[in-house]
């Protein structure tokens, strides 16, 4: 492997940390700052953040990484932020799935991989709040590299406004790059987080994209660290607006259902869900995806 790669993995892990820092820090002001409204009375929610380990089958280091939860805040119900960077040699399933997605010849000869990302879900408090997914990754094998993530919006109370601003943010930053990425990766995501058994999407959608690498790592760096950069804008002011919105139990019954439906998903065909449990991660960071609560009618 190069001293250029070695470099750019470096780089790409610190991002994802940065990023991290940054979203934790905008999840608990929206906490301080929450004076009114439903939950208002609460004490504010703060992050617990437990550093996760990975070991190999012959009990050497993996890597790991950090797992930040919060719960039962006033404005978060639930909501966790991880970062980490893992490596190691892939197993058969995952080499065989990495070689029928990939087309890479060498898998089983070199199985070795390297992989760093940022995954957050957050469960609101205020069935008015959409939840929401984003996450961002690298990753590399010795038979090539690429990026993936994308974040999407995820309401059990729909409104048209919301849906556009997340989708406006998202476009914005994607036509800093490409004005061709944001049709496409809308698309893709509105394939991505479909729910087949159900007949209906997960949410309202957003942007999804994987095995990016146009040959300029640099370029796609770039584009990747705007996708995470998107979040806070295009999440942050939905979650300003309608946390002080009365609720009944109409409301919050739509809630814990759509949750069933967010858990469903999630354990049934989300790609990371798979990839992180398949490769030993720390069952509790792969998983911090699921609410606290849901229901099935």
């Amino acid at each position: 492997m190069s001293d250029q790669m070695e470099s750019e993995k470096a780089r790409a892990s610190a991002w994802f940390r940065e990023l991290r820092d940054q979203i934790v820090t905008a999840f608990e002001m929206l906490e301080d700052s929450h004076a009114e409204g439903p939950f208002a009375d609460q004490a504010p929610g703060r992050f617990d953040v437990t550093e996760t380990t990975r070991a190999s089958a012959d009990g050497s280091d993996a890597g790991g990484g950090l797992m930040s939860v919060m719960r039962g805040g006033r404005v978060f119900e639930k909501v966790g932020v991880n970062v980490s960077t893992v490596y190691g040699e892939l197993g058969e399933r995952a080499q065989a799935a990495m070689a029928a997605r990939k087309g890479f010849p060498g898998m089983k000869d070199d199985p070795r991989f390297w992989a760093s990302g940022i995954s957050l879900v957050a469960h609101m408090q205020n069935p008015h709040c959409p939840a929401v997914h984003m996450n961002t990754r690298m990753f590399w094998t010795p038979h090539g590299w690429w990026f993936g993530g994308g974040s999407d919006l995820n309401p059990c109370l729909e409104y048209d406004e919301d849906t556009a601003h997340f989708h406006n943010v998202q476009k914005a930053h994607c036509d800093r790059h490409d004005e061709a990425h944001y049709p496409r990766l809308k698309a893709w995501a509105d394939e991505y987080f479909y729910v087949p058994h159900r007949g209906r999407a997960r949410g309202v959608g957003g942007i999804f994209l994987d095995d990016h690498n146009s040959g300029d790592w640099e370029a796609d760096f770039a584009f990747i660290q705007d996708v995470g950069k998107a979040f806070l804008p295009a999440f942050v002011p939905l979650v300003e607006k309608r946390r002080v919105d009365a609720f009944g139990e109409a409301e919050k019954d739509a809630q814990l259902v759509h949750r069933g439906l967010y858990a469903e998903y999630n354990l049934v065909y989300d790609r990371g869900t798979k990839f992180g449990l398949e490769t030993g991660h720390d069952a509790n960071a792969v998983l911090m995806s699921l609410p606290p609560m849901a229901k099935w009618v």
